[in-house]
C-alpha cells in the first residue's frame, strides 16, 4: 500500500511538473482572443445602387491619431473626374484641418508593401459644414483625375472620434464635360 501512495504522489509531482508552467505559458495568448479579425462587412440597406470603395487606416482604436486612405481606384472611375466631394457622416466627430488633409497617387500596399502616396496631386480643398452638422469635403484638382490605370486617395490625418462604430463616408464625382455630380461610392471604417 505503501508503495502504491509513493508511486502516486511522484505521478502527481511529474504532472505539477508538466502541467503548471503549461497554464502559465498559455496565459499571455488568451488576452489576444478579443483581437481576432472578421473579414464581414454588414450593409443594413444594402441594394444595388451601394458601391463598396477601398479604404486603409493606420489605426482602428478610439482616441488616436489615425491617417485615412479613401481610395479611388481606376475600376471606380469611368471617365476624367473635375470634382470630388467626400460626405462625412454627421456621427464622425473630429476635427477637420484643411493643412491635415490632401489627395495624392497612391500605391495601395498588400501583404509585403506599404500604402503610401507618391505623388501629391495639387488641389483645392475646401470644408463645408451646414447648421445640420453634415460635413463635407470639396476637392478640386487643377487639372481633371484621368481615368487611367493609376490609384488615387483622398488622405485624412485625424485623431479617431471618442465613439466607436461603423462610419459610412460617400464619394460624388463630377465628370468631365458634366455640369452633375454623380455617385462613386461608399467606404465604410470601423473604428473599436
Amino acid at each position: 500500500m505503501f508503495k502504491i501512495t509513493k508511486k502516486l504522489t511522484l505521478n502527481l509531482k511529474i504532472l505539477r511538473f508538466f502541467l503548471i508552467p503549461t497554464i502559465l505559458v498559455s496565459t499571455p495568448f488568451f488576452n489576444y482572443i478579443q483581437e481576432a479579425k472578421a473579414g464581414l462587412e454588414f450593409q443594413w440597406n444594402q441594394d444595388s445602387s451601394y458601391r463598396k470603395l477601398r479604404w486603409f487606416q493606420k489605426e482602428n482604436k478610439r482616441r488616436f491619431r489615425n491617417t485615412i486612405y479613401f481610395f479611388l481606384r481606376p475600376s471606380d472611375r469611368r471617365t476624367d473626374i473635375l470634382k470630388i466631394n467626400l460626405a462625412i457622416p454627421k456621427t464622425f466627430k473630429s476635427n477637420l484641418k484643411s493643412e491635415k488633409l490632401s489627395f495624392c497617387k497612391v500605391k495601395i500596399g498588400g501583404f509585403d508593401s506599404r500604402t503610401k502616396c507618391l505623388e501629391d496631386i495639387p488641389a483645392d480643398i475646401e470644408i463645408n459644414s451646414d447648421e445640420s452638422g453634415l460635413r463635407s469635403l470639396d476637392i478640386y484638382p487643377y487639372s481633371p483625375i484621368p481615368s487611367n490605370k493609376e490609384s488615387y486617395a483622398i488622405v485624412l490625418k485625424v485623431f479617431n472620434p471618442k465613439k466607436s462604430g461603423l462610419y459610412q463616408f460617400h464619394s460624388y464625382g463630377q465628370p468631365s464635360g458634366k455640369s452633375f455630380t454623380s455617385y462613386l461610392g461608399s467606404w465604410t471604417i470601423v473604428i473599436d
